[in-house]
């Protein structure tokens, strides 16, 4: 079976290229109708915080990656880790090391200062007819893995194609700490083993870790999964997004008012293609992620190209849906204001979510509807002219004696048009600018209707 994971560190948010990498794993999962895991990778006790779990989790319930098991967190495994270190240590695999941090330093020191590569020099890793020196007194060790000492490592990368690293370019790598808590390259193996990992989607920063992970594999006896090492995400200056570095989390998007259809269509996109298909449902998503067409370069992140894929989905998403998005960004804007999700805003939603490319955007027009507009000077000056001012006086009149509904109003504005000569721009834009703070806006008679009748009047008789 098909089983894929995404493992986060709780040292932050879950960021745009880890979303991205889960976005991908979880595609290839469902495309193959296989298993998706969820792993919390918290042995960094010292920057892990609970907070960031539950941002991680908000995120992928947010972005809709459901997962099949988990989340499954490393620091409650740390017996398993422990049995696995003991076999590799009893089988000669892995070993104690006693080298104190300065005295790895000082080593590392006299190798660059011969022009040599600043690898871990063995002094404590077992060899036949070598004596190891004396263990030290008061000094905690660490576990190194046996590195095999020659040869190469190769494997068939997903996305990049086949890559070949030599073991003399690596060591033997710390997998266990002072403490006991297992490293990042170690407890990912174990985990991987242990839950059936058949294919890992990562960034292209762990090719490196990726040789390491191998040899503990076969060290281990262990399935070796299927990598594949997606190229990272650059920001509008070219460097790569990360958390420590110009990358938002996931949910301030959804602050921010995007859509979760969308962030999933821009984020595959951001990486992988299929034709020239700009736009796609999850489903097709699903259809169409086979591993195969995954970009071998970086990818740039265009907020711009984000707002038009948001803009679409917005115009494609249920008003009532839409309605409780503005009710919650209202909430956020102006915490006095309360507003219901009804059949009013859904018809607002209706009228206006063409114009706008978030939700917030969405919201800045509801709330017009809801809480007093100051008009600005200059479009008062401009459009509210002494010329125009018996006009509305009468507008508001024949608004107060008719029906209110679009087709009345409408009759309304005709009628003043009629009796005063004016175009319908010379009325309705200073209408607009009077009850909306605007001159531009949807059809005058469409956003009247969705007005209480004594607020619209009220407002164009603030001339």
């Amino acid at each position: 079976m098909i089983r894929t994971r995404i493992a986060p560190s709780p040292t932050g948010f879950l960021h745009l290229g880890t979303a991205r990498t889960a976005l991908y794993s979880w595609a290839y999962a469902r495309h193959y109708g296989g298993q998706f895991v969820l792993r919390i990778e918290d042995t960094d006790v010292a920057r892990s915080t609970q907070d960031s779990v539950d941002q991680i989790l908000a995120s992928m319930r947010w972005l809709g990656l459901d997962y099949d098991e988990g989340p499954i967190y490393q620091m409650q495994r740390l017996d398993r880790y422990k049995e696995v270190v003991d076999r590799l240590i009893a089988g000669g695999k892995a070993y104690h090391c006693y080298s104190t941090p300065e005295e790895l330093e000082a080593t590392r020191e006299a190798k660059r200062a011969k022009g040599e590569k600043t690898l871990y020099d063995g002094r404590w890793r077992p060899a036949s007819g070598k004596t190891l020196p004396a263990v030290p007194q008061g000094v905690l060790p660490v576990v190194r893995f046996c590195n095999p000492l020659d040869g190469d490592v190769t494997w068939n990368d997903l996305v990049k194609g086949p890559i070949t690293i030599s073991n003399r370019e690596i060591d033997d790598l710390i997998i266990v700490r002072t403490d006991g808590i297992p490293t990042y390259n170690f407890a990912v193996v174990v985990d991987d083993w242990d839950m059936q990992i058949s294919h890992v989607f990562r960034g292209d920063e762990h090719i490196n870790n990726t040789p390491w992970q191998i040899n503990m594999f076969h060290a281990l006896g262990a399935p070796l999964p299927q990598f594949g090492h997606c190229p990272v995400i650059l920001g509008d200056d070219g460097q790569k997004l990360s958390k420590r570095r110009g990358a938002v989390s996931v949910t301030a998007y959804e602050d921010g008012g995007y859509l979760p259809e969308a962030m999933l269509n821009y984020l595959a996109r951001l990486g992988w293609s299929h034709g020239d298909e700009e736009l796609f449902t999850r489903e097709q998503l699903v259809s169409w992620f086979d591993g195969s067409h995954l970009n071998k370069s970086p990818a740039q992140w265009d907020p711009a190209k984000l707002l038009w894929v948001n803009a679409h989905y917005i115009k494609q998403a249920d008003n009532a849906r839409l309605a409780q998005l503005v009710v919650g960004q209202l909430a956020r804007q102006t915490t006095s204001l309360v507003v219901a999700a009804d059949s009013r805003l859904e018809a607002i939603c209706a009228l206006f979510k063409d114009r706008c490319d978030t939700t917030v955007a969405l919201a800045g027009w509801a709330g017009k509807f809801y809480q007093d507009v100051v008009p600005d000077a200059e479009e008062m000056t401009q459009h509210v002219t002494e010329a125009v001012r018996p006009a509305l006086q009468m507008l508001a009149e024949k608004l107060g004696a008719c029906i209110w509904d679009k087709p009345s109003i409408a009759a309304a504005i005709k009628e003043v048009l009629t009796a005063t000569g004016l175009k319908m721009p010379q009325l309705a834009m200073p209408v607009r600018v009077l009850v909306l703070g605007t001159p531009q806006t949807p059809s005058l008679d469409s956003v009247l209707a969705l007005f209480d009748r004594q607020t619209a009047i009220a407002r164009l008789g603030r001339t």
